[in-house]
């Protein structure tokens, strides 16, 4: 398992939070709840052409 530590604002409450992504998640998408307001935050992670991860956040409200 390879951890990779992402900053990311969360979409409800704007703070930077720090979090662990595993690498194997790629192509998924999770929820898991602010450190600050608790509210579910969609996690989409994806690797771009050079193989490096990509977190995009939304509110649970955005996904589609």
């Amino acid at each position: 398992m390879e951890l990779n530590e992402q900053n990311i604002g969360c979409p409800y409450c704007g703070e930077t939070i720090s979090v662990l992504i595993d690498r194997q998640e790629a192509g998924t998408q999770y929820i898991e709840d602010c450190q600050v307001c608790c509210r579910p935050i969609v996690f989409q992670i994806s690797e771009d052409m050079s193989s490096n991860l990509v977190v995009t956040v939304c509110c649970e409200d955005d996904v589609v």
